[in-house]
């Protein structure tokens, strides 16, 4: 799924992929080393979900965003994304969202779509 994801938004012209991480702690060091303009994390991920990993990234670079994707996406999840500080989450079933997602949340909005 990651391969899938680097190559979807590597497809945009005007995007560069910087990194990527196989696990929630990784996730948190990358971040930290390549200050990236948008973080996307999966909510399932070894180590560490895609929420705690998102509360550590917030308080570490607050300015950063993050879409959260999932298979699982419910209210319940949406809601606590919401009070991590994720600005966006979707489906992974509709992977093109992940793009509408990243380009949202570049121009400083939000966007959670299930």
């Amino acid at each position: 799924m990651r391969r899938c994801l680097r190559g979807l938004l590597e497809q945009q012209d005007h995007w560069k992929v910087c990194s990527e991480a196989s696990n929630g702690q990784e996730a948190i060091d990358k971040v930290q080393q390549s200050a990236p303009d948008v973080v996307v994390l999966d909510f399932q991920m070894p180590k560490m979900n895609g929420l705690d990993a998102a509360r550590e990234i917030r308080r570490k670079a607050p300015n950063v965003p993050i879409l959260m994707v999932t298979l699982h996406m419910s209210t319940q999840l949406e809601d606590q994304a919401k009070k991590v500080g994720i600005r966006g989450a979707c489906d992974k079933g509709d992977i093109g969202c992940v793009v509408e997602g990243v380009e949202t949340l570049l121009h400083h909005g939000t966007y959670y779509r299930n």
